[in-house]
């Protein structure tokens, strides 16, 4: 697929207009933070002072500059792989999740702790998920005084095996109920990952649900998530409604319904994303796509809209947007 290029740090836009990517380096797995009068986006990808996570911070989320990783590196034995990383503030301090492991394989959620969204981040040591064989994207949420960890993780023993999604209580902010509460499988073809992949000794049709984001709007909940293979175009995001944080979760009518999907040409892969509601009260998708020569993920964002029906959004989008005051 070609994809057309853009100038460094898109200078050319017009005062209170962006155009996505609104970063130029590498940045996946996006989230966004508002902070004191401006934003800090973190993500996995590369840093140049030795820690993991990039930080970027921007007084207007079209100006981006990096300040640093987030966190030291933990023991080698638990893998060089650090990804997706999600920061909140409770008890006056931020708490940092994400996983670590060996590429697809062993990895485990994790927490770290700072006084500082800046870091840096110190591992406290815990693994969230002993009980699960592979566990990643981990989003923290809170509701009605209750802390909650949606992430994705290995199912064998289903319909459609693969990463489903799943959530289960924190009991504080270092500690999982368990057994876990399942939120999403896989329903459709083109949440397969990979066909005839092995795993787990044995060979499957794999289907990949990853990247929960969960958003109260009114008397319901919304879980965006990405589905199919990151590596390409089938990289899609859609979203599921529930009662209650810990479900049921349901489809919308007709099977899951596309917010972000591959514009050919333009927008490559577009998925994990988060949601960022602005200092004035705006929410946006946050999320990565592909660039022209498929090396690097980037930074891109459009607006949320919340209807009776659900979720909606303009993007992905690529040309020059009026971005929300």
């Amino acid at each position: 697929m070609s994809l057309p290029t853009r100038n460094a740090h898109h200078t050319d836009t017009e005062p209170g207009t962006y155009c996505n990517p609104v970063y130029d380096g590498y940045l996946a797995d996006p989230y966004v933070l508002a902070w004191e009068d401006g934003y800090l986006a973190y993500g996995t990808g590369p840093t140049a002072d030795g820690r993991v996570f990039p930080i970027l911070r921007s007084p207007d989320l079209v100006h981006w500059t990096p300040v640093g990783g987030a966190m030291e590196p933990v023991d080698p034995s638990l893998g060089a792989d650090f990804w997706a990383p999600e920061i909140v503030e409770a008890d006056s301090r931020f708490w940092l999740y994400y996983s670590v492991g060996h590429g697809d394989h062993r990895h485990q959620l994790r927490v770290a702790i700072a006084t500082s969204p800046l870091g840096p981040f110190t591992d406290l040591g815990v693994n969230l998920t002993p009980h699960e064989t592979f566990a990643i994207d981990p989003h923290p949420f809170h509701d009605d005084g209750t802390w909650y960890l949606y992430y994705a993780r290995d199912v064998l023993d289903a319909d459609r095996v693969g990463t489903h999604l799943a959530v289960a209580r924190l009991t504080d902010m270092t500690r999982l109920s368990a057994p876990a509460t399942p939120v999403l499988a896989p329903t459709a073809d083109w949440q397969v990952f990979q066909r005839n992949r092995q795993m787990y000794g044995a060979t499957y049709d794999w289907h990949t649900l990853e990247g929960p984001s969960v958003r109260r709007s009114g008397d319901r909940y919304y879980c965006t998530y990405s589905g199919g293979s990151y590596l390409n175009e089938s990289y899609h995001v859609a979203w599921a409604t529930a009662p209650h944080p810990l479900g049921p979760w349901t489809e919308p009518p007709g099977g899951p319904s596309q917010l972000l999907a591959t514009i050919p040409g333009h927008v490559r892969g577009p998925g994990h994303n988060s949601i960022l509601t602005t200092h004035s009260g705006y929410d946006l998708l946050v999320y990565h796509a592909w660039n022209a020569d498929g090396t690097q993920r980037q930074l891109y964002l459009d607006p949320l809209t919340w209807t009776a029906d659900g979720p909606t959004t303009t993007g992905p989008s690529w040309t020059e947007q009026a971005l929300p005051a």
